[in-house]
């Protein structure tokens, strides 16, 4: 690659004009960013920006924040590098344009889907809830399942139930197999007392002696 001695055009070579495919700081510390938010929340929603004013997105902000939900903004061409060797590369076609990400630590479908049919300006386009792939109708679908709260507590009543039947059999059954051994026993007894006969006394006549 030549540079220009002279005239006005002339600057200094940098280090991209030597490596054009070396990322710059700013681009990496994006990179760490994104792999930071991929490994520590468990929903990352992408919606597409159809013109939203600063006012209606800070409402949106704080709505959601409400939630423990977080807005996020990145590069497009920042992420779509960053997706290409990761897991998440199926991601890809989603970051078209100006896209925004809503991420949580814990799902928050149910949520985010409530507080987005206040701002039509935000179009969900997909995301990945729980390290799966999911389109807007799977998220859909996935917001109406029980909460994790849910199921746990009706694991926990049914194990008790279980529980509270088995102490229940364990505690009628010895009670009811000692009374049919009893009676098993006495019925044994009262058998062999009849099977038992006295013994004859016989006299030897006199003469026969």
């Amino acid at each position: 690659m030549l540079f220009p001695v002279f005239g006005p055009t002339w600057r200094r070579p940098c280090a991209a004009d030597w490596f054009p495919d070396l990322e710059s700081g700013l681009v990496v510390f994006l990179k760490r960013d994104l792999e930071a938010l991929f490994r520590d929340h468990k929903m990352i929603a992408v919606a597409q920006n159809n013109a939203s004013n600063a006012e209606d997105t800070l409402i949106l902000k704080q709505r959601l924040l409400r939630h423990d939900i977080r807005v996020k903004f990145f590069p497009v061409k920042v992420v779509r590098s960053f997706l290409e060797n990761t897991p998440y590369r199926n991601m890809k076609p989603l970051f078209i344009g100006h896209t925004v990400l809503f991420v949580s630590k814990e799902p928050k479908a149910k949520e985010m889907l409530a507080t987005l049919k206040g701002s039509p300006q935000m179009v969900l386009l997909g995301g990945c809830i729980e390290n799966t792939l999911l389109s807007v109708q799977g998220i859909v679908d996935y917001s109406r399942l029980p909460s994790h709260a849910t199921i746990q507590g009706q694991l926990v009543s049914g194990l008790t139930a279980m529980t509270s039947r088995t102490a229940s059999m364990l505690q009628h059954h010895p009670s009811h197999l000692s009374a049919l051994l009893q009676q098993y026993v006495k019925q044994q007894s009262a058998g062999a007392a009849a099977g038992v006969v006295a013994p004859q006394s016989t006299s030897v006549p006199e003469g026969a002696a």
